[in-house]
């Protein structure tokens, strides 16, 4: 399958964004240019045809927006010089900044929840409404504290920071992509169930990560958790685009090449000694990956797992999959009462109405189950998941 103009422009953006930034040292001019030649793009190629370098179109047209801002004669001779000094346009892009871009959003001038939803925008090439999303905030909200990191990022060098900021920044530099590899397993809107340019693009950074510090062990938890988690997805969704939930899926089609990488990684993470959030994530996905029936999976291992989860982070959505493993270990009425908690820390999270319909209809129950299955479908914003939860509706209902 060809690729849309939208998967070539995020595949591209971050890679422009990170050559304009190293040349100009200026990361918030840098984006604005980039932002403007996106919009350019999205407006020509479709109808004059996508260019043989997408990505040399865009950084000629992104520094040309950059020439269009920048009003002073001496910052312009200085970019110039800079520009001088580099390869030619059509090759620029060849150069992979996108590892130095991502630890710049991750600067420690900005709060951590600044740096993951700048990173998210300029790395993740996620919009402003998708990032509001994952955070569970207002849009607006979102947009003025992606502005505020960006104007505190002016002046900031262009390059890796040295060990010791590389290790303060290290924690909001995973849960960036966290976030993104999870906005692209299961995209929080649209018509796709996937968006596999995301989480691809998460991997390939948790694997640069990786590589730098091998013996972290939250670093290799982290690229753990994600290959035990892609290595479902070609079992994700039917013949027709429909979600097919964990249970229900055909193992056979599971990719084993990456649950054995995976499950390498996370055991010589856990043998080094000190338990992080995102192992405990990848040994209960291993646990999922080794029953080879969903009726084989050790629920009551992946209890505890969660019940440290939970004590480690406070993390609603943690608690509410804890509720899920409450009820495949001691009956739906547990795990129901742990749900119905959890309405004050996940107000109109359609998952909360998710997982109730789910337990409800484990109970029998099936008039609440698709009560709330049509509640769910309601509020999520993805249309894979909502046609999932309208038919489960509709088979309880008579």
């Amino acid at each position: 399958m060809s690729p849309t103009v939208e998967d070539l422009l995020r595949e591209c953006a971050p890679r422009v964004l990170g050559v304009l930034a190293r040349r100009s040292g200026d990361f918030a001019l840098a984006e604005d240019a980039v932002q403007e030649a996106l919009l350019a793009a999205a407006r020509h190629w479709p109808a004059a045809g996508v260019p043989d370098n997408p990505g040399a179109w865009l950084l000629r047209a992104a520094e040309r927006r950059m020439t269009d801002l920048v009003r002073a004669e001496a910052a312009r001779r200085r970019r110039e010089d800079e520009v001088a000094r580099e390869p030619p346009p059509g090759h620029a892009v060849d150069r992979d900044d996108t590892l130095v871009l991502l630890f710049l959003c991750c600067h420690p001038e900005l709060t951590p929840a600044s740096a993951i939803a700048l990173t998210l925008r300029a790395v993740g090439g996620l919009t402003t409404a998708e990032i509001a999303h994952a955070f569970l905030v207002p849009e607006a909200t979102m947009s003025q504290r992606i502005t505020r990191a960006k104007q505190k990022l002016r002046g900031a060098s262009f390059a890796l920071p040295d060990p010791a900021e590389f290790a303060a920044r290290l924690r909001s530099v995973l849960h960036v992509l966290y976030l993104v590899f999870n906005e692209g397993y299961t995209s929080s809107s649209g018509g796709s169930l996937h968006r596999t340019e995301l989480s691809g693009e998460a991997i390939r950074l948790a694997r640069a990560v990786h590589a730098r510090l091998p013996a972290d062990p939250e670093v290799a938890g982290l690229l753990a958790l994600m290959l035990l988690t892609d290595a479902r997805r070609s079992a994700r969704t039917g013949p027709d685009g429909a979600l097919v939930p964990l249970a229900e899926q055909d193992r056979s089609r599971w990719d084993r090449a990456l649950i054995a990488e995976g499950a390498d990684l996370i055991l010589a993470a856990v043998e080094r000694g000190a338990i992080g959030e995102y192992q405990l994530q990848a040994a209960i996905a291993a646990l999922h990956d080794d029953a080879a029936r969903a009726e084989d999976t050790d629920w009551p291992q992946i209890l505890g797992m969660y019940g440290l989860l939970e004590r480690m982070t406070g993390n609603p959505v943690v608690s509410l999959n804890r509720a899920v493993a409450v009820a495949m270990v001691h009956g739906p009425a547990a795990g129901l009462e742990l749900v119905d908690a959890l309405d004050g820390r996940l107000p109109g999270h359609h998952r909360v109405d998710a997982v109730r319909a789910h337990l409800h209809e484990m109970a029998g129950d099936a008039e609440r189950a698709a009560a709330h299955y049509r509640a769910a479908a309601a509020r999520t914003t993805s249309l894979p998941e909502r046609r999932y939860l309208v038919e489960r509706a509709a088979r309880l209902t008579p």
